[in-house]
């Protein structure tokens, strides 16, 4: 899927340590010869990092970490700079921030229509098999009160979703895949909107605790079923395809480090996702030390 010959040189980053940047907001390009694999603010692509970094190190990368650095709103800026070279992201997500319009029905449209808007500084490498999309999610007490199951649409709620409060990260209440989806594709409108994080902690205890009846969690969390919240189907695939797929500015990896990313994605699938997001959030283990034991379980470590 990718040309190998458009990653040949190594990237000029930040520093050669291979630590983390505490603010990954400050500077941009910088000498050095460390590839600077960034995130956004939420474990599992904090987690999806240490992946993809750990895997370059294992073939001899030096490697800096931009940790948590924020929404795609801020991220996708710094990749095209080149003050981040490598960033986890979600091939339907992406789509939506560069195109609002685009309704792609496969993995392979999807690809294909990302790539015609990205950026001409950037690359998508393979994407994975893994899933994390986006949901419009109750919790028990709700789903009670309005029968709502797992076979349930967000259609259902169109009739009461004015007596709802939706809690979910800010960007969501601009973007298509948020409140103006919601509205345009399912005709649903709430009663109003909290602005907590990007389904971590705050969103999952506002779920929880009734502050909010309905949420955007992501699919892989495994708060979903341990607290009984029901997904809604999305039948209008306003979410889209959500793959776990790397995203490189031009230049900054060798062809050894390219191989190394998609062999990632080879290994990873929506289940794997779905262990390693329990390791993090229901074991609390450290995601370096997940990241770690898994690329050896599968011979990448």
């Amino acid at each position: 899927m990718v040309a190998l010959a458009a990653a040949t040189a190594l990237l000029a980053g930040c520093s050669s340590d291979g630590g983390t940047n505490d603010n990954p907001l400050t500077g941009g390009k910088a000498s050095g010869d460390s590839v600077v694999v960034g995130s956004n603010n939420f474990p599992e692509s904090n987690l999806l990092a240490d992946i993809y970094g750990e895997a370059l190190k294992a073939k001899g990368i030096k490697v800096t970490y931009k940790q948590n650095i924020g929404s795609r709103e801020t991220t996708y800026g710094l990749i095209k700079n080149g003050s981040v070279s490598v960033m986890p992201e979600y091939n339907g997500a992406l789509l939506a921030h560069l195109d609002q319009k685009a309704a792609p029905k496969t993995l392979e449209e999807t690809t294909k229509a990302v790539n015609a808007e990205l950026d001409s500084r950037l690359m998508l490498l393979d994407p994975s098999s893994a899933q994390a999309k986006d949901s419009v999610t109750v919790n028990a007490e709700t789903a009670k009160k309005y029968h709502l199951t797992e076979k349930s649409s967000i259609a259902d709620l169109k009739d009461v979703a004015k007596d709802l409060v939706i809690g979910a990260s800010p960007e969501f209440q601009t973007r298509r895949q948020g409140l103006v989806g919601l509205k345009s594709v399912y005709g649903v409108e709430f009663k109003s909107f909290k602005a907590l994080d990007v389904g971590g902690p705050l969103t999952r205890a506002a779920l929880k605790n009734d502050d909010v009846q309905v949420a955007d969690i992501f699919t892989t969390d495994p708060k979903i079923s341990e607290e009984k919240f029901v997904v809604l189907q999305d039948p209008q695939n306003l979410f889209g395809f959500q793959n776990v797929q790397p995203l490189v500015h031009k230049g900054t990896l060798s062809q050894e480090g390219v191989a190394a990313l998609n062999a990632v994605s080879a290994k990873l699938d929506t289940e794997t996702l779905l262990k390693l997001d329990t390791q993090l959030q229901a074991e609390k283990k450290d995601p370096m030390d997940v990241a770690k034991a898994w690329l050896k379980s599968v011979g990448l470590g």
